[in-house]
């Protein structure tokens, strides 16, 4: 006859409930259990639960640690290197990728009560982030034309920086990060038209490899009327400010 076993079967949840668990595993796995991307563009700031984003600063502290004794050099007695682990965890955290750990800034929006549909241009607006194949920086500027309607919701000037330091505050690839904040600015506004212009200068080419001090990226999204009229899309492009 055959004894049924008593012995309890894993707990699925152990590893990520345990005290000892790194909060970073915690994190990873209930992006995994709802299927959610987490590249380094993705803002995953509701997987974070509260006290957590402290927890994980102390990870990463640990870790930088580790990668400057693989470095070879003397935390212990380098005055200049003593507390850069916890220096380099809190601004990756808490401020050059916050875009990926706190939520979409609060944006305050207002009927379109006059009926405006006349071409809007904001910039430049300086941006800066961190390029995600050898996080240096890139740093550059961009500039917002918005085509309203009678339905557009209207946010303060202000609002479109905010919005574009929240996309950029994540290791990004220029390309990507312009059809995020074209996504962001047409879901919260919803124009006729959306064209966006960025032009940003690239550390990983004037810091490292070529070494080339000069070369800049120009890229454009153009959406909705901009796509279709071919005037109107000149017209922004003229109104532009000579770059560079």
């Amino acid at each position: 006859m055959l004894m049924k076993s008593t012995t309890p079967l894993p707990n699925a949840d152990a590893d990520v409930t345990d005290e000892g668990t790194p909060v970073s595993v915690k994190i990873r796995e209930r992006l995994k259990q709802s299927r959610k991307r987490f590249n380094a563009n993705d803002n995953i700031s509701r997987f974070i639960e509260p006290g957590e984003l402290e927890k994980l600063l102390d990870e990463v502290e640990v870790k930088m640690q580790g990668v400057l004794d693989s470095l070879v050099i003397d935390t212990e007695t380098d005055h200049n290197t003593q507390n850069t682990a916890r220096r380099v965890a809190k601004m990756y955290l808490n401020e050059v990728f916050k875009g990926r750990y706190l939520p979409a800034p609060t944006i305050t929006e207002f009927p379109n009560a006059e009926h405006l549909n006349e071409l809007m241009i904001v910039g430049p607006i300086t941006v800066r982030s961190a390029c995600s194949h050898h996080f240096c920086p890139v740093i550059g500027k961009i500039w917002i034309g918005v085509l309203p309607n009678e339905h557009t919701n209207v946010i303060g000037l202000s609002k479109y920086a905010r919005l574009a330091e929240w996309v950029m505050g994540r290791p990004q690839i220029q390309e990507e990060a312009v059809v995020q904040l074209a996504d962001l600015i047409m879901e919260k506004t919803q124009p006729d038209g959306l064209a966006i212009v960025m032009e940003a200068s690239h550390y990983c080419m004037s810091w490292r490899g070529v070494k080339d001090m000069d070369s800049k990226m120009i890229n454009s999204v153009m959406r909705g009327v901009f796509l279709k009229d071919s005037t109107l899309r000149r017209e922004f492009l003229a109104l532009i400010p000579q770059k560079g």
